[in-house]
């Protein structure tokens, strides 16, 4: 790609400025011209007297990873780009307790005019190049509320570009700031991608974050988080809102982060929620964690013999349906929810796109598939998905009932040490963060 490399020579002159909130999602280069990543956030230093100094780059690169790119490794911010020299240290990012993550914790941030006009949320903040290579905050873009005199702050002003040396409050967290711009630059992340976002804000910050989330978002969110971070998100949001995110959660999910609080605040949240969202979440909490019956999940897709190929494609179809529950359909007898009728089988995906769609499924079922007896301990279940080569397998009662199906990646996440989320291997290319 020669037109490519040829846009990739070019580099920063003094006087550069660069907006932050634009730069977001931009992607980074190598000299070569290969891509490394995407920027996600940038790091800066706020001091007590003079300018904020930008210190490094957030980039995601592959396998979900967030990095740290020192700005003095950086050849280029220009057309959409960021160019580095190729010297990258592939540790996952931990921000420190001196920086402050532009993206993450300043977008929203209210400051104060040092006129005495009134107050502002930030909307974007540049940095720019000096002369002696290092990159500062610059100028801040903001969005005016001035004070009434009611003393009540109003809802919208004007938006105005002013310098950083006009606004006080850059060091201090506004004491109820806002989250919408920041999750207007990761509204292309996937769950597992924002989740690693909110871990690694503080406490304060990730909650304000995640109450600005719609309940489907954040239960999707949660399920990707470490415990301690679950647990500080649904302890931090009212009552009815946390028994709202639970009921969007897969049950089983539910059911693990019940797990973890007090039985008081476990009992309150569950008679809050619907009863029947509520019922199966009981239902697994009475069972040991390290069993079919606690690893299950109570919502795979169960249909009865009669339902023609293209209906239960339709069903497989459903966008919150995890890869592995939707490798297979479950027949049953009535009622079709767990606890269903008499257990008959399980029909899988690559037959039913083989088979004439107006067959019903109940002509190619597979009931050669043993099903897991509910109190089944975890090694047993392990063994048999994989000797069997099988993504999901039925959780049955003795009356042959199906009440769930653990799947693959239930077992993994037993089978990992618990913090699997939160570490990575030790290969590096480059030098270590400084």
């Amino acid at each position: 790609m020669p037109w490519l490399r040829s846009r990739l020579t070019g580099v920063s002159s003094v006087g550069t400025r660069v907006f932050v909130a634009r730069l977001a999602g931009t992607s980074v280069f190598d000299p070569l011209g290969d891509q490394v990543g995407r920027v996600r956030d940038v790091v800066v230093l706020v001091r007590l007297k003079g300018a904020p100094r930008a210190v490094g780059l957030v980039v995601e690169v592959g396998s979900r990873r967030r990095v740290f790119l020192p700005l003095t490794r950086v050849t280029s911010i220009d057309s959409g780009q960021v160019i580095s020299t190729g010297l990258v240290n592939m540790r996952r990012f931990e921000q420190r307790a001196f920086e402050t993550l532009v993206v993450g914790e300043l977008l929203d941030r209210t400051v104060e005019f040092v006129d005495g006009t009134g107050v502002a949320s930030i909307e974007d903040v540049a940095i720019e190049l000096q002369r002696n290579g290092d990159w500062v905050v610059s100028k801040v873009f903001v969005r005016r509320r001035p004070v009434g005199r009611s003393g009540l702050l109003r809802r919208r002003g004007e938006t105005v570009l002013v310098s950083v040396d006009e606004v006080v409050g850059l060091a201090q967290p506004s004491a109820a700031q806002g989250a919408e711009l920041m999750l207007a630059q990761y509204e292309d992340l996937k769950p597992a991608d924002l989740a690693d976002v909110l871990h690694d804000l503080g406490l304060t910050r990730r909650l304000e974050v995640a109450s600005a989330l719609d309940n489907e978002r954040l239960a999707d969110v949660l399920e990707e988080l470490p415990e301690d971070d679950q647990v500080g998100i649904l302890q931090g949001l009212a009552r009815t809102r946390a028994a709202d995110v639970l009921e969007a959660m897969q049950p089983d999910d539910a059911a693990d982060l019940l797990g973890e609080l007090p039985d008081d605040q476990q009992a309150e949240l569950l008679e809050l929620m619907e009863p029947e969202e509520a019922r199966d979440v009981r239902r697994l909490l009475a069972y040991e964690d390290n069993t079919a019956g606690g690893l299950m999940t109570t919502e795979p897709v169960i249909l009865g013999p009669e339902t023609p190929i293209a209906a239960a494609l339709a069903h497989v179809r459903r966008q919150d349906l995890t890869p592995a529950l939707a490798s297979m359909v479950f027949v049953a007898r009535p009622p079709l929810e767990t606890p269903t009728g008499r257990f008959i089988g399980v029909v899988h995906l690559q037959r039913l796109l083989r088979e004439p769609p107006h067959e019903a499924i109940g002509s190619i079922i597979d009931t050669d598939i043993e099903a897991l007896p509910v109190g089944a301990p975890l090694l047993a279940v392990t063994r048999q998905l994989a000797t069997y080569n099988l993504l999901a397998l039925p959780v049955v009662d003795a009356e042959k009932r199906l009440l769930g199906v653990v799947s693959v990646d239930d077992v993994l996440d037993h089978l990992l040490p618990e913090d699997w989320r939160e570490t990575d291997d030790e290969d590096q290319l480059g030098v270590s963060r400084g």
